[in-house]
């Protein structure tokens, strides 16, 4: 699943007209590089929730795109009149999700991350409800969010703490405690459910050092794209 709800507030004026996801880094819509590196990882059914002017991530990319990602889609504003945050749009979308799934915000850059079948199939297998791909804190998130203890479990508490990078494998369960497609329109944020499963050692996060950028100010962008 991939996060394309909001409506991307610091990015404006760009995101007036434009929904940020498909904001173009070297000449791509943002959005679209997930949605190859899944097709090329084998995973080609994808949901992306939308919102702000998600009519236009639609038109753009239809139900498959030409790297064999089959898309539907879970169009909270239609729905609702807006985004119901992290975890109430994926409870909307649960129905339409695998027993284990993939998540990725669909504003992060993060060109060179593999969606492998053996991280998603070494997941499944460990009986955890998430696992969470963190990153070196960038400037603008100096004080991390996430520790992370020798075992792999994720810390809710921690004086070293890591930056989530909205990446991760998810288990339907970590979601029990919410109706199930979500009818209400409840709008949950995903953070504390986080932060309880942790507490719980229910959560485990590996540290990627790999490329990562939350392309979330005009000048996040524009660095992107004078980048060689």
């Amino acid at each position: 699943m991939i996060l394309a709800a909001g409506r991307g507030e610091r990015m404006r004026p760009l995101t007036d007209r434009c929904p940020k996801p498909l904001l173009p880094v070297q000449g791509k819509p943002l959005i679209a590089y997930h949605l190859d590196a899944l097709a090329h990882g084998g995973f080609r059914d994808v949901v992306v929730n939308t919102a702000w002017l998600g009519e236009q991530i639609e038109d753009h990319f239809g139900h498959e795109t030409e790297s064999g990602a089959r898309i539907q889609y879970s169009h909270e504003g239609k729905d609702f009149g807006g985004a119901l945050e992290t975890a109430g749009g994926i409870a909307r979308a649960l129905p339409l999700l695998d027993e284990v799934f993939w998540i990725v915000a669909g504003d992060v850059y993060i060109p060179h991350f593999l969606f492998t079948r053996a991280c998603y199939d070494k997941f499944a297998a460990s009986g955890k409800l998430a696992h969470l791909f963190l990153v070196p804190n960038p400037a603008h998130n100096g004080q991390g969010d996430f520790g992370l203890a020798p075992d792999g479990h994720a810390l809710n508490q921690a004086e070293l703490r890591h930056t989530y990078s909205t990446l991760g494998l998810f288990r339907k369960a970590f979601f029990a405690g919410l109706p199930a497609g979500n009818p209400k329109g409840e709008i949950v944020k995903l953070a504390p459910l986080l932060r309880a499963a942790m507490d719980r050692g229910e959560v485990t996060a590996e540290l990627y050092q790999g490329s990562w950028t939350d392309v979330g100010t005009p000048e996040r962008l524009a660095a992107l794209n004078a980048a060689p």
